[in-house]
């Protein structure tokens, strides 16, 4: 984990999210949370990351999700090099 990104604020940032019960809440809470960009940011990484977890080529996950090759390399290098949180959150959901 970062240490420069454990901090009180971000502790209470992910509390807040942890207490969301529904999708419903989560759209209420990151719609006042962040702008549509930096939502629509955060959920095109996380569909790029489950495409290389499915073995896509970098061209495949562009042409679907629009992500450039930098960001394609980015999200690998976190799921090759990163804390495995992606791991986590894959092996607790089932892909739609």
């Amino acid at each position: 984990m970062n240490k420069k990104l454990k901090t009180d604020a971000v502790d209470y940032l992910f509390d807040a999210i942890l207490s969301l019960k529904n999708r419903d809440e989560c759209y209420s809470f990151f719609e006042d949370l962040c702008t549509v960009n930096e939502l629509l940011s955060l959920s095109q990484r996380f569909e790029v990351a489950a495409m290389l977890k499915s073995h896509k080529t970098y061209l495949e996950i562009a042409d679907k999700t629009g992500a450039s090759t930098a960001t394609i390399s980015r999200v690998n290098r976190s799921l090759n090099y990163g804390n495995d949180g992606y791991d986590l959150v894959f092996g607790r959901i089932t892909q739609k």
